[in-house]
């Protein structure tokens, strides 16, 4: 008989252990382990996610890794992506859907020599500019669109350079300017030994161009299943404490960023100093809320999409269906 109790207990047991069992999660990063993404480690490493009930898996990613094709290829239940690369998408035919946004503002920028001639825009013509692409170049040729330049062709205004995801074009003297993010590249450039005042930036925002940048994507069939939604809600919530822990307590977060770099390929330094700079991007206060996506900003972000002549970078606007609250919405609503 006892012997009976005990293997009913252990039943029991089994039963509402996978009762209570979390659910599987996973998220694709746009870029490798670094501050840029500091809540969802440290949600990871607080055990924000296990506190939701969530076992969340984090795949970072990498110059030959598109988002998109992640998630349209169900390798992630979510993925961090650039708005213009994800509408690009969207009208290619991948359903992509913003679900939160988590910077309100733009953090790149074209970063120049002063002494390549560059002072103003109107300077670009002729010149050789770096530009990121799979997916990053978007922003820039609506840019240069807007500005009336020619990027392709024989004989294109301006000249685009395929530029890798370092600074040797600028410090080289292969290009008079190259993209750079406020957290990242242009320090990168100060760190060897180019100084200051011997540099011009132009920041997207500032140009009238700046476009919509981290944000969280969904496939929109799977927002059709309540389940679905309730797991992402989950997830957006504990990345967003996540990101405030990480914006009040940067030191520690700093160490868990380092913690899943696992090249080792940063610096305390290093990862501070874009920390600090990435907050810049992220509403703490006021509206909209952190993670809220602004209305304005997204029509912003599909005028300056549209706006590129005969090449615009989508053709027609992605209408309501590219954007959803009901995600967002449900996050806030779970206590």
């Amino acid at each position: 008989m006892r012997k009976q109790l005990f293997c009913l207990s252990l039943a029991l047991a089994g039963v509402m252990g996978t009762a209570h069992a979390a659910d599987k999660f996973t998220v694709q990063l746009k870029w490798l382990p670094q501050a840029q993404f500091a809540g969802y480690y440290v949600a990871q490493a607080k055990g924000f996610y296990k506190d939701a009930g969530l076992d969340v898996t984090i795949k970072p990613g990498g110059p030959d890794i598109a988002p998109p094709q992640v998630l349209a290829a169900s390798g992630a239940d979510l993925a961090v992506d650039w708005m213009p690369s994800a509408l690009a998408a969207r009208e290619a035919g991948a359903p992509l859907v913003n679900v939160s946004q988590v910077f309100n503002r733009s953090g790149m920028m074209l970063t120049c020599k002063k002494s390549s001639g560059v002072a103003t825009p109107k300077d670009f013509k002729g010149k050789t500019l770096g530009v990121w692409f799979g997916g990053n170049e978007y922003p820039f040729l609506a840019w240069m669109a807007i500005l009336g330049y020619k990027t392709d062709g024989a004989n294109p205004d301006v000249k685009v350079l395929k530029q890798g995801f370092n600074v040797d074009p600028l410090l080289q003297n292969q290009a008079a300017c190259i993209s750079t993010m406020i957290y990242n590249e242009y320090w990168q450039i100060i760190d060897a030994g180019v100084k200051p005042d011997q540099l011009v930036t132009f920041f997207y925002e500032d140009q009238g161009v700046a476009m919509l940048e981290d944000g969280l994507y969904a496939l929109g069939p799977k927002l059709k299943d309540p389940a679905f939604v309730d797991k992402a809600a989950r997830f957006v919530k504990a990345s967003l404490k996540g990101w405030e822990y990480a914006i009040k307590n940067q030191d520690e977060a700093v160490k868990i960023v380092l913690a899943a770099d696992t090249s080792g390929g940063s610096t305390a330094a290093v990862q501070k100093r874009q920390l600090e700079n990435v907050a810049k991007l992220i509403t703490t206060a006021g509206t909209p809320k952190m993670g809220q996506l602004d209305p304005a900003a997204y029509k912003r972000t599909v005028k300056v999409l549209l706006s590129g002549g005969s090449a615009p970078v989508i053709k027609k606007d992605p209408g309501p269906d590219a954007v959803t609250n009901v995600v967002w919405d449900k996050a806030m609503a779970t206590k």
